[in-house]
């Protein structure tokens, strides 16, 4: 034999082997995802220019922190004429009171009296929400994700100033195909994974899709493309160690997983 045919068979024993080894493989190459949040959104009832940002993004905030101020000139100009309204209203009713009192005045007087008076208390009670409402104030305790207006910049009526990620806003949504659905259900723990993160982060399914879709175009697997799926999204035990729009991979067995490692 020469040593090119030696060379031959050693090439030709190598390729089997290896062959044979990717058969044998049986690892579970889970599936892809992604991590996502639901964000909340703080933003003014009116528009107005951003006087002050008391926040940056990435900054912890607790709920009912304040996040930022927008011009309130407009506001108190109405609230003080409404303000001179109501005790225009106020001296009236009390003069057809007085009025009543004694005979000389009438009752139609004193009630067309009294509904000014109503009616101008609650124009006050409305201009003192509008100028308390032109301070935003944190909903909820999170995480400022993002910044959208700051100091300085006009905000149009309920266009957001920033966003807040509250830390159980956090979930984890990847897609199977059909035949793996009998294995999952609400309540299901799952392992996940990701590039450097924690070997034992895990979350818990509280949703599974009931109508099928393609495969979403972020999954890259050619053998998962133009397939029907189902999406399943998951609640991660560790929200913080994850980030949003992070790619991992889930499996539907975490001892299985274990095992493999």
């Amino acid at each position: 034999m020469t040593s090119s045919q030696t060379l031959l068979r050693i090439l030709a024993v190598s390729l089997i082997a290896v062959a044979l080894a990717g058969c044998n493989d049986k690892r579970d190459p889970g599936f892809q995802g992604w991590v996502e949040a639901d964000m909340i959104f703080v933003s003014p009832d009116e528009s107005g220019r951003v006087t002050k940002l008391d926040v940056r993004e990435g900054d912890e905030v607790k709920q009912g922190e304040q996040l930022y101020s927008v011009d309130d000139d407009l506001q108190k100009a109405d609230l003080n004429q409404n303000k001179a309204t109501l005790a225009n209203a106020q001296q009236t009713y009390d003069r057809a009171a007085s009025l009543r009192g004694t005979g000389a005045g009438t009752q139609a007087n004193l009630d067309a009296a009294v509904s000014a008076l109503r009616v101008a208390e609650a124009r006050v009670a409305t201009s003192e929400t509008r100028l308390s409402r032109r301070q935003g104030f944190a909903p909820v305790a999170g995480t400022i994700q993002q910044i959208y207006f700051r100091e300085g910049e006009m905000v149009p009526a309920q266009r957001p100033v920033l966003s807040i990620m509250p830390p159980g806003n956090m979930k984890i949504r990847f897609f199977v195909p059909e035949t793996e659905l009998p294995k999952l259900a609400i309540g299901d723990e799952v392992r996940v994974t990701c590039d450097n993160c924690s070997s034992d982060l895990t979350a818990k399914i509280y949703f599974i899709a009931t109508t099928a879709e393609y495969t979403p175009p972020v999954i890259y697997s050619l053998e998962e493309r133009n397939k029907l799926v189902y999406l399943i999204q998951a609640r991660p035990s560790r929200p913080d160690a994850l980030r949003v729009g992070q790619p991992i991979s889930v499996y539907l067995n975490p001892k299985n997983v274990a095992e493999q490692r």
